[in-house]
């Protein structure tokens, strides 16, 4: 008798149990937490490789953001969603609620965290210095650049940095395009001598072994990418950070970065 009361017993315990399980995992992936039932929907400007772009056949998304999108969502137990959207559009689509949640390489500012929720950091992004392989160029750090033709994207950190230098009585010859990949064509082609960007598209650039094009100065993280969501949703910024925290503890994060980036770490500074 006391055996199966003991055995119908435990039987009901993990009835409960696993309702109670179920529960959490029905609440996980409702309306509650995500736009759509079972759904993380993502937006993204994919125009920025290697963070977010199309693949060869211009259909599917790959990059740093979108194999961590995927990553988070089966930790959540939800279905995957990315949305490609204008980056001068993004944010009013996640106000507008387009999408869960905004994983495009957005920098956290002051003025952001003011406007939108934040998960923490999940990468630390810097300035970085770009030559030709066998350049007579010496120059080791941007400072150094006096005298010489120097490219970078317009609007961006790097604009606004050889901006300051310029300012500061650095002599160069700027040449800004509107992306970035003109930067490097131009490199290429001998019309100017370095190239100023994002460390994160400078290794990019740099990692295939037939590149023609080599890191010469990396500066300290000074600015960090974070997932931005609608103000006050603090339920699913809550959980984006618990599964971004098991990410980086198993090791995920850091094996993410490693295959995007050519091997190089560019997570850990974002947590240090």
């Amino acid at each position: 008798m006391k055996s199966t009361v003991k055995i119908a017993s435990l039987v009901l315990v993990g009835i409960l149990v696993c309702g109670v399980f179920t529960g959490c995992s029905k609440k996980a992936k409702s309306g509650k937490l995500t736009i759509e039932e079972g759904v993380l929907s993502i937006g993204m400007a994919i125009e920025y490789p290697p963070m977010e772009y199309y693949d060869t056949d211009g259909v599917t998304p790959i990059g740093f953001d979108v194999a961590m999108g995927k990553a988070l969502a089966e930790k959540l137990g939800l279905k995957v969603k990315f949305i490609d959207t204008a980056w001068d559009g993004i944010f009013a689509g996640v106000d507008t609620g387009k999408y869960d949640c905004i994983m495009s390489a957005v920098t956290i500012t002051d003025a952001r965290i003011a406007a939108h929720n934040f998960t923490k950091p999940y990468v630390g992004n810097a300035m970085a210095l770009v030559l030709l392989k066998g350049s007579k160029v010496t120059a080791r750090n941007p400072t150094e650049l006096t005298g010489l033709g120097v490219a970078y994207q317009a609007e961006t950190t790097a604009d606004f940095y050889m901006a300051n230098l310029a300012e500061k009585g650095l002599e160069f010859t700027p040449y800004e395009y509107d992306h970035v990949m003109n930067c490097f064509n131009e490199l290429r082609l001998g019309r100017l001598d370095a190239v100023v960007t994002d460390s994160l598209v400078a290794v990019d650039y740099v990692a295939p072994a037939d590149t023609p094009f080599e890191l010469v100065w990396q500066g300290p993280a000074d600015e960090f990418f974070g997932i931005c969501l609608k103000k006050g949703n603090d339920a699913l910024t809550a959980e984006l950070d618990k599964a971004l925290d098991a990410l980086f503890a198993d090791g995920t994060m850091l094996r993410i970065s490693k295959e995007i980036f050519g091997g190089v770490d560019m997570v850990s500074p974002a947590r240090k």
